[in-house]
């Protein structure tokens, strides 16, 4: 597959970086106006750094536009003439929605809204995928991709503002937590790398037993939580304080702010 990304600021160097590291690719075109978050790929063979979009897009199968919602009408509109039936356009900007992108580049193209997060640079990322009516058949293509450099989930498009907010923006939110429990650990006397890696590594073994289990979290807070015991007294009191409240405010909070940039 021949790939180009448009926007190679932090989640567009972030998709090259999963993809040069799987090798995901036949050739890849990384453009920019601003290419220093990628030049140091461009002594890789089959990678090419550029400030040519056109020229991204025509050496190109599929077309990954990883760019800011205020930037991306534009770059569409000066690529637009070049993008054919047989491109996959693929959008990563947060509230653009299809027929916006549509209305650019013409209903008759395969167009894919994908929503991934910065993990993806190392191949965890959890990316959400939507498509037009056009490009249902391209969409197992795009997974091929996308699952190299995570895990997919195929949803309707009205859910991609929620995915963003729970997976894209959910990033930040689970860091402030480990940086959180990383905070207790130092004031119960750990030194502070010591604190970190109790904290990232209790956090990742959380995450893995969800996964590997495929059980509910209350059912594995119930094997640690015993009758008068220390840890249902320290969730006690996060509740108390309103942990699972200020966590669901917060991701409500955030889907309300894309949907007003979505507006805009």
């Amino acid at each position: 597959m021949k790939i180009a990304i448009i926007g190679t600021g932090n989640l567009g160097s972030s998709i090259a970086k999963g993809l040069i590291k799987n090798n995901t690719f036949t050739s890849l075109y990384l453009s920019d106006k601003n290419t220093v978050n990628v030049d140091t790929y461009k002594t890789l063979d089959n990678v090419t750094v550029t400030n040519d979009n056109v020229l991204a897009v025509e050496q190109s199968d599929m077309v990954i536009f990883a760019l800011q919602p205020k930037h991306i009408d534009k770059v569409l509109e000066s690529v637009a003439s070049k993008i054919t039936n047989e491109h996959i356009v693929i959008s990563v900007a947060a509230g653009v929605e299809i027929p916006r992108i549509e209305g650019i580049v013409g209903n008759d193209k395969n167009i894919i809204r994908v929503m991934p997060n910065t993990a993806i640079s190392i191949g965890k990322s959890m990316t959400c995928i939507a498509a037009n009516g056009i490009a249902q058949d391209k969409v197992a293509l795009a997974q091929d991709i996308f699952n190299q450099l995570g895990t997919t989930l195929v949803i309707p498009e009205e859910l991609i503002q929620a995915s963003t907010v729970i997976c894209a923006s959910g990033i930040a939110f689970w860091m402030r937590l480990v940086r959180a429990t990383t905070q207790g650990a130092i004031q119960l006397g750990f030194e502070a790398h010591e604190a970190h890696e109790l904290a990232v590594q209790t956090c990742f073994g959380a995450a893995s037993l969800l996964i590997e289990t495929g059980k509910h979290p209350e059912q594995e807070i119930d094997r640690v939580t015993t009758p008068s015991g220390c840890t249902i007294e320290g969730l006690n009191a996060m509740e108390h304080q309103g942990l699972s409240s200020a966590l669901i405010q917060g991701i409500v909070a955030s889907f309300e702010k894309i949907n007003q940039i979505k507006k805009n």
